[in-house]
């Protein structure tokens, strides 16, 4: 992987994972669907009447919206809101890279190196011992959101890799079409009104950043980075890469939320971060798709 590439990784996950406790920030007082409805919103509109259609079909673009908005996003949004963590939001979202390597191997033909294999049990590790030193009041249905919201992320990277997409940042903006009118219906069917009637009391100094942060830095700029990496590695490659951001969200978290993790937990951020270094080694192939298998 190129150096320039390398570094827009680190910035991607570094800005991702700030992300999830600033929109813990942003939850304090907005409906969860409510929020990532509106977080999408501005991040289609009004750009999608200054960029370009991007030259691919429009079911890729719905499919890639539908998942990453609603599939991934709210579900996100919906664990915190019951009380997941950040820094374990942020964590969970990981297991996305298991299941893209995964991908990778059954859809594209990828190989998964021997290091890649020792990457991930290491990895699994470290995500299995930051999840047991997460305080004890996030309820199960929210981390069960949390981890289907990661399958959702897998999927979506799927769909990046068969679409071929070229245009990435027109991409995510025309995605950003498609999440918004099936959030404002949920939260209109499952709370009524009464979340948008409370919304412009609740659109204080806090939210609007922690609103802006999502749409500007973790939407339009993460994904168009994000994509632009799947674009031109393979999926393998690039997953692995997103075992950053709970690095990121849990040391972001200490500083915003003052939530700081035991000295186990620290232990296994580092085996996260020895776990990367492993995986990004070059080795044999263990594990290769052929033509016809």
């Amino acid at each position: 992987m190129q150096k320039k590439h390398v570094l827009l990784a680190v910035l991607v996950t570094a800005v991702w994972g700030l992300n999830f406790p600033i929109t813990k920030l942003g939850l304090a007082d907005t409906d969860p669907l409510l929020l990532t409805a509106i977080r999408f919103t501005l991040a289609a509109l009004p750009w999608v009447f200054f960029v370009k259609r991007p030259h691919v079909a429009l079911r890729w673009v719905a499919a890639y919206g539908l998942i990453f908005g609603v599939a991934m996003w709210a579900l996100i949004n919906m664990g915190i809101a019951l009380g997941v963590p950040p820094g374990s939001a942020s964590l969970l979202i990981q297991f996305s890279a298991f299941f893209t390597l995964g991908w990778g191997v059954l859809l594209f033909r990828e190989s998964l190196s021997m290091p890649q294999f020792f990457g991930i049990v290491l990895a699994a590790a470290g995500l299995i011992g930051i999840l047991l030193d997460s305080p004890g009041e996030a309820t199960m249905t929210g981390f069960a959101l949390v981890l289907f919201s990661a399958v959702a992320w897998s999927i979506g990277n799927v769909v990046i890799k068969v679409s071929k997409v070229q245009q990435i940042f027109a991409f995510v903006v025309w995605a950003s079409l498609f999440p918004p009118i099936p959030l404002f219906l949920m939260t209109l069917l499952w709370h009524g009104p009464a979340p948008f009637i409370a919304l412009p009391a609740h659109l204080n100094a806090v939210t609007t950043l922690s609103l802006a942060f999502q749409v500007y830095g973790a939407t339009l700029f993460c994904y168009w980075g994000w994509n632009l990496l799947l674009r031109e590695y393979p999926a393998s490659r690039v997953a692995p890469l997103s075992l950053l951001i709970p690095v990121f969200g849990i040391v972001s978290s200490i500083l915003i939320l003052g939530q700081r993790p035991s000295a186990s937990g620290w232990v296994s951020i580092a085996l996260i971060l020895f776990a990367l270094a492993v995986g990004s080694r070059p080795g044999p192939a263990m594990l290769v798709r052929h033509r016809g298998l």
